[in-house]
């Protein structure tokens, strides 16, 4: 069964920035857009390059090992060389706690 945990605190993550977080043995990048916070697979696809490292523009992050890019709303790969998408995770906001559900 999945259940929510609590990764980090709302005021913590400003808009437009990013956090690597690990639940559950799981490496996680956290985004905040816009206020809005989204959860993906911390390791890039093609060489395991950290995304939470990476730079962020708009929905977009890029590998910093080999500029890869991937959609952090869906975890989509956008460019190679990352060869597949990495896994996306539900985000919920409850009071301050910026929690990500985990299967």
């Amino acid at each position: 069964m999945a259940t929510f945990h609590k990764v980090a605190e709302a005021k913590d993550l400003a808009p437009g920035s990013s956090k690597g977080v690990e639940v559950s043995g799981q490496k996680i990048a956290l985004f905040n857009i816009g206020g809005t916070f989204y959860a993906i697979g911390d390791a890039c696809t093609h060489r395991g390059g950290s995304l939470s490292m990476g730079t962020l523009e708009g929905n977009t992050v890029t590998c910093p090992l080999h500029r890869a890019t991937f959609d952090v709303t869906t975890g989509r790969n956008l460019t190679p060389p990352a060869p597949s998408m990495v896994g996306s995770y539900k985000v919920r906001v409850a009071g301050n706690d910026v929690e990500v559900e985990i299967p």
